[in-house]
C-alpha cells in the first residue's frame, strides 16, 4: 500500500482511480462495508484503489466540538493495509481545505489530481465548505466530470445505525464488548513502555506502563490480550489515577498473566474484551493486592471459557 501526505506526490494515476472519501475514524463496520465496496470496485474496473482521507481530524480545525478520536493515524493505515486498499491520500486538513467547495473539490482533487472514475461514500456523506454537498449533489457533479458514484447505505447493529460517534460513546461507558460488535474487532491502543513507579511489582503483580498516543482511555479494570509482535497474551489492564497510592495523572497499566520478561520501551498493544469494575481506592496496600487477586481469577476463568 502506497501512502501520500500531499497532491503534488502522486503518481498520477494513468489508469484512474476509485476513490473512498472520509475520516474513517475507528473503522467500524460501516466503513469497512464502505472499502470492501471500494476494492471490488476497483478491481472489477481495473483502476486503482484509493482512500482520501484527512489528519487532523476537520472538527479538530474547524473547533466546533471537541472530538477524541478513537484510532490514530497510524492504527487507521494499518486497517486500510489489512483490507486490501492499494493507496491512501492523508491530506492535511488546513483552512484552505476547509474553504473548498464542493464544487471545487468534486473538479480539481476528485476529477483533477487524483484521476477519479469511481466514487465510493456512505449515504450521509458530506463534503465541500460547511458541509454544502451531500450525495445528491455528488452523483450530479460524477455526472458532469465524468466519475460514477456508489452510496453505501449504512450498516445496523440490534437496530442502530453504526457510526464513529456510536462507537465514542460505547468506549466511554466502557462497554468494550459493545464496542467490538460495531467495530468488529476489539478496541486497540497502542503504545511504547515506559518506566514507572513500580507500584504494581511491589504488590507482586508487574506491569508494563504504556505511554499512549490514543485519545479514549475508558477509566476502570479491564480483561485484555497484549500483543508483542506476533504473539499475543492474556492480560489484565487498568487505566485511572491509582487513588490508593495517592498518584496524580491518568496511567495505563497492563499485567500480563504469567509473563515475568521486561518490556522496557518495547512496543505494545491492548486489545480490550472485557470490563471487569470500576478503580475504587482501596482502604491498604494489602487490600488491593486481593482485589487484584479476585480480578486475575475473573480474568484467568474468562480465557479458559474462551479457548
Amino acid at each position: 500500500m502506497r501512502i501520500y501526505d500531499c497532491l503534488e506526490k502522486t503518481p498520477g494515476f494513468r489508469a484512474g482511480t476509485a476513490v473512498a472519501v472520509g475520516n474513517f475514524d475507528g473503522l467500524h463496520l460501516g466503513h469497512r462495508k464502505i472499502i470492501h465496496s471500494l476494492v471490488r470496485t476497483a478491481r472489477k474496473r481495473g483502476l486503482s484503489s484509493l482512500i482520501l482521507t484527512f489528519s487532523p481530524h476537520p472538527e479538530k480545525v474547524l473547533g466546533k466540538r471537541r472530538v477524541q478520536l478513537i484510532q490514530t493515524l497510524a492504527q487507521r493505515l494499518d486497517g486500510f493495509r489489512n483490507l486490501r486498499v492499494s493507496s491512501v491520500m492523508v491530506l492535511p486538513f488546513d483552512d484552505r481545505l476547509s474553504r473548498l467547495t464542493a464544487e471545487d473539490f468534486a473538479a480539481e482533487l476528485l476529477a483533477g489530481r487524483l484521476k477519479t472514475r469511481e466514487v465510493v461514500v456512505g449515504e450521509n456523506f458530506r463534503f465541500g465548505r460547511d458541509r454544502q454537498g451531500d450525495v445528491c449533489l455528488l452523483y450530479r457533479l460524477g455526472e458532469r466530470f465524468g466519475f460514477r458514484v456508489t452510496a453505501v447505505a449504512p450498516v445496523k447493529v440490534d437496530g442502530q445505525t453504526v457510526s464513529s460517534s456510536l462507537v465514542r460513546s460505547r468506549l466511554r461507558e466502557g462497554s468494550m464488548e459493545d464496542a467490538c460488535l460495531l467495530l468488529g474487532s476489539p478496541y486497540e491502543i497502542e503504545g511504547v513502555v515506559v518506566r514507572d513507579r513500580s507500584l504494581g511489582r511491589t504488590l507482586g503483580f508487574p506491569t508494563a506502563n504504556l505511554s499512549t498516543s490514543n485519545e479514549i482511555l475508558p477509566p476502570g479494570v479491564f480483561i485484555t490480550r497484549a500483543v508483542l509482535g506476533r504473539a499475543s497474551y492474556p492480560s489484565l489492564t487498568n487505566i485511572g489515577h491509582r487513588p490508593t497510592f495517592g498518584a496524580h495523572g491518568l496511567s495505563v497499566e497492563c499485567h500480563i498473566l504469567s509473563f515475568r520478561r521486561k518490556l522496557y520501551d518495547r512496543c505494545l498493544r491492548i486489545r480490550f474484551l472485557k470490563r471487569i469494575r470500576d478503580e475504587v481506592a482501596f482502604r491498604s496496600a494489602e487490600e488491593l493486592r486481593l482485589r487484584i487477586l479476585a480480578d486475575i481469577k475473573e480474568a484467568r476463568a474468562y480465557f479458559e471459557r474462551c479457548s
